[in-house]
């Protein structure tokens, strides 16, 4: 069975002490400390900076040993977190919180998506959110607990509109009344492929509050590895800061984990990221590459309250900390 967690994080169907010495002495941090992220889905553009920091170097100038263990559509990445099976996660706001509410002691330490990439995707002559009111729209079932009821809420959607996702095109291609989800970096390379471009409503873009591509992680291993965890933010960030400069060392090693990845999507892919602003808009144009802020995970716990996906019981604020984004390099 797919994994809708995972769905979450990839399609939405488709699941850190001494800041100021690090950035004086990077080379200095203890060498070759072994650092396992996990993956949220097969190798991509979307994981670009992570695989630009290990095979520019990035990592091993901060003293980290990183392996980066790839993704699918049956991986739970909490279930590898808490399992001991990895030490950081490539997670999304509404999953950690989910996990903090079934007693998960899960953490986010940056996101380097400041725009969630999930959007409808719809034919040409679609040009609003409310040109789709009463249109069958293709949706995976964890829509229902992330930003379907976000939409309903939003725009008067209802889920007589929903038609199942197959994770294909090719339903969307055959109905032109149709949209379905999709991320703004992958989908749309499929659909036109198949001959439509299609309008890109990114739900992001209309305040849909989640980080996206966010790093995720156990309190334990904050309390055990914090200098580590630290180091390796600051080395993703220049990771993705290098990666939109030149993606050329990144996607070499994106293509030997993946190498059905071509590519014309991985251009693609990098062009939509830098289109959309995915990871230099938001709080990281003035913050720096990972940044969050207090008042948009604020944001995303009053959507999960108010669409009944999250108890207010749940303190939301143990789901993250600002500790490990300061100090972090600008776009």
């Amino acid at each position: 069975m797919i994994n809708p967690w995972t769905f979450l994080t990839r399609r939405i169907a488709p699941a850190l002490a001494g800041m100021a010495l690090l950035a004086a002495h990077p080379i200095q941090a203890r060498a070759d400390e072994a650092v396992v992220l996990g993956s949220n889905w097969f190798a991509e553009a979307e994981h670009g900076g992570f695989y630009q920091a290990l095979a520019t170097g990035i990592y091993k100038k901060y003293g980290l040993d990183v392996t980066i263990k790839m993704g699918g559509p049956q991986i739970n990445g909490i279930q590898l977190l808490a399992g001991g099976l990895i030490d950081i996660w490539m997670g999304y706001d509404f999953q950690t919180l989910k996990a903090l509410e079934q007693g998960v002691p899960a953490v986010t330490i940056a996101g380097f998506f400041q725009k969630d990439p999930q959007a409808i995707l719809a034919h040409p002559d679609v040009k609003t959110y409310a040109d789709l009111k009463g249109k069958p729209i293709y949706l995976a079932s964890a829509s229902d607990v992330t930003f379907w009821p976000w939409l309903k809420a939003k725009y008067g959607y209802t889920d007589a509109q929903k038609k199942p996702y197959a994770f294909s095109v090719a339903p969307f291609l055959a109905d032109k009344t149709s949209a379905q989800q999709g991320y703004v970096t992958s989908e749309p390379f499929a659909m036109m492929q198949g001959g439509v471009t299609p309008t890109a409503l990114l739900m992001a873009d209309d305040g849909y509050p989640p980080y996206a591509t966010t790093l995720v992680t156990l309190q334990k291993t904050i309390d055990g590895k914090s200098d580590a965890l630290a180091r390796f933010v600051k080395a993703s960030a220049e990771g993705w800061k290098s990666y939109l400069a030149d993606p050329a060392p990144g996607n070499a090693l994106i293509k030997k984990d993946n190498p059905k990845m071509t590519d014309e999507q991985l251009a693609f892919g990098v062009e939509q990221i830098k289109k959309f602003g995915l990871v230099t808009g938001g709080d990281a144009a003035k913050s720096g590459i990972g940044a969050m802020t207090d008042a948009r995970w604020k944001q995303t716990d009053d959507v999960m309250v108010q669409n009944n996906l999250l108890p207010a019981a749940v303190d939301y604020k143990r789901g993250y900390t600002l500790k490990f984004v300061k100090d972090l390099p600008l776009p």
